[in-house]
């Protein structure tokens, strides 16, 4: 296996944060990646996988453990069975952002709103990545993953994967375990094949963010670019000549809650209804069935809030810093907790407490951490 000398993962992470582990291996092909991941399983050791390390908050301790580096990359495209779209079965380690650039090249659409999110393929299906209306499970088809339960490899449809608003069952929630721990080893979609014309955008909140109209038309490529233009004025795209990009993107999850509690929320908070499940599926059995189905009982959608307007609204503005503290919100958007250099993981831990609390007593909401937290506690 290729072992590398460890280096600290503050040089590895958006956040610039975290300890040297004790042993450090690179996977440049499924094949190693498998293998180094099976012996540090084998071995009882503390492990983690890591991608692009822009989902991490890493405490700053050593990591006393084996950290095994996803490495690989390349893109292989297959017909699709559906008319009209072509897949791309995707290796893990391959960056996201080129992804799309190569989907957008390619004339193939469903996740060109995604553009310059940060971080490895492998990454996007554990916390259903999405941006701007469009989001993972949408385009997804399939995962290749080696279980960490059975130690094999194994190919798992979409629907099984509990893909949820940034969750699934590989998602390390803060405080709870994924459902079903894994590593993913690539990734399929399905994506349409629309060329390099324009077309109609239809997703609202995408329109929104690029100021189109209804009805508007563009290319993939001006979607593209016009997204990237966005999140760069939000500090959004990494780039190191630039402190608030040392970041791991959004700190806090934008809050889901009940329709009933989204009430007791000012008006001018931004909200967004989750879509219901408006057809169930009801299974009667033949024994069972009596020649009446009763009707589904009415559930108000429950409904997303904006966690930014959330923050700046309990008083904490853009660029926010506790004394003497070298972490701070972002000069540009208000859920971005940055590094502002040399900052520890422990005060950005801090600003965190202060933010969820701040929030907590002005709403009664507690804010939830997006990223996976290693070695450090809120």
């Amino acid at each position: 296996m290729p072992e590398v000398t460890p280096v600290p993962l503050s040089t590895l992470t958006t956040l610039r944060t975290g300890g040297a582990p004790t042993r450090m291996i690179d996977a440049l092909t499924t094949e190693e990646l498998v293998a180094a991941v099976r012996d540090t399983w084998a071995s009882g050791d503390d492990w983690l996988v890591l991608g692009g390390g822009s989902n991490l908050f890493v405490g700053d301790q050593p990591f006393d453990g084996t950290v095994v580096r996803v490495r690989t990359s390349g893109i292989e495209r297959t017909p699709s069975p559906r008319s009209g779209f072509a897949r791309l079965r995707v290796q893990a380690g391959h960056d996201w952002d080129a992804l799309v650039a190569f989907a957008v090249a390619e004339g193939l659409a469903g996740i060109e709103a995604m553009s310059g999110i940060p971080g490895t393929v492998g990454a996007a299906p554990v916390q259903n990545v999405g941006a701007y209306g469009q989001e993972i499970a949408q385009t997804l088809v399939e995962v290749e993953l080696l279980d960490e339960a059975t130690g094999d490899v194994s190919t798992v449809p979409a629907a099984e994967l509990g893909l949820g608003f940034r969750t699934s069952v590989f998602k390390h929630h803060y405080g709870s375990v994924a459902a079903r721990p894994a590593v993913i080893l690539s990734v399929t979609f399905d994506l349409e094949e629309v060329g390099a014309g324009e077309r109609e955008v239809v997703g609202s909140q995408l329109r929104r963010a690029l100021g189109l109209a209804d009805g508007a038309a563009v290319s993939l490529a001006w979607v593209r670019d016009h997204v990237l233009a966005v999140r760069r004025s939000k500090g959004m795209v990494l780039d190191d000549a630039d402190p608030d990009t040392y970041s791991a993107g959004s700190f806090f999850q934008n809050a889901v809650v009940s329709a009933s509690f989204a009430r007791t929320l000012p008006a001018e908070c931004p909200q967004w209804p989750m879509t219901p499940d408006i057809d169930p599926v009801t299974i009667i059995p033949l024994s069972a069935y009596d020649g009446v189905v009763a009707p589904p009982a009415s559930v108000a959608a429950d409904v997303k809030v904006s966690a930014a307007w959330l923050i700046e609204n309990s008083g904490l503005r853009k660029g926010f810093k506790l004394p003497r503290s070298r972490a701070a919100l972002s000069t540009k958007h208000a859920l971005a907790l940055t590094n502002r250099g040399q900052g520890t993981a422990e005060e950005l831990a801090e600003l965190a407490r202060f933010i969820q609390g701040r929030v907590q007593s002005e709403f009664g909401l507690v804010l939830q951490p997006e990223p996976v937290l290693v070695g450090i506690e809120l």
